[in-house]
């Protein structure tokens, strides 16, 4: 039996437990974090430093020092939010009783849009996240923690939701659902290049492949 995954809060925080005593610190904090989102989205990891990102926040480069270690640790940041975000804007939604009767194709719809617009929301920042993931082993750590949380999540649902019959391995069905999910996500955020077909037509699909997954054995 596969064991529990840890909660994704213990996944995505910043392990160093920071805390404030002041609520300046904080605001601080939150504004240089948020300047790093923007120069990461904007630029890229490689372009951009900590000056840019402390002149955004409108501190000093000492300030954003006492906050990071470095640019790296911001950006770990920055994903985590964003990762954390996804997950409980989507993942957390689909509970076994949304799944019951003729709810369950609402409830697969609804998910893809929800996974979609997130994306294309920060389509740039979801691509320097990948690209990032690919060349520094911290950051490839936190995807895969997210990754396998999510897919964990998923494949208890397909255990809650449909026959033995239907799935006879949640766990690999969660996992194609989740990457076939993912990169349709990427592909409408105009991470693979222009698309060849209608988004409504790629929803739709994937939808019907997802239902049909889960339900039609």
């Amino acid at each position: 039996m596969r064991s529990a995954s840890p909660p994704i809060e213990a996944l995505l925080v910043d392990q160093r437990g920071r805390t404030f005593t002041q609520e300046r610190a904080r605001r601080t904090y939150e504004a240089l974090v948020e300047a790093a989102a923007t120069a990461f989205m904007e630029n890229g990891y490689d372009a951009t430093g900590s000056p840019d990102i402390a002149a955004r926040a409108g501190v000093a480069v000492g300030t954003f020092y006492r906050y990071f270690d470095d640019k790296k640790q911001a950006f770990l940041e920055v994903c985590r939010r964003n990762l954390a975000l996804g997950y409980h804007r989507i993942l957390e939604r689909l509970t076994p009783e949304r799944f019951s009767g003729k709810g369950r194709h609402s409830t697969i719809a609804e998910a893809i849009d929800i996974l979609l617009e997130h994306v294309s929301m920060y389509p740039r920042m979801h691509r320097v996240f990948v690209e990032m993931a690919m060349r520094d082993d911290d950051v490839a750590q936190l995807r895969l923690a997210f990754d396998d949380a999510s897919r964990a999540r998923l494949s208890t649902l397909c255990e809650l939701v449909a026959t033995r019959k239907a799935v006879p391995d949640p766990e690999a069905t969660a996992w194609v659902i989740y990457t076939a999910a993912v990169e349709c996500a990427s592909a409408v955020a105009g991470l693979h290049g222009p698309m060849t077909i209608d988004v409504t037509r790629a929803k739709a699909a994937l939808s019907r492949v997802i239902e049909r997954a889960l339900f039609d054995g």
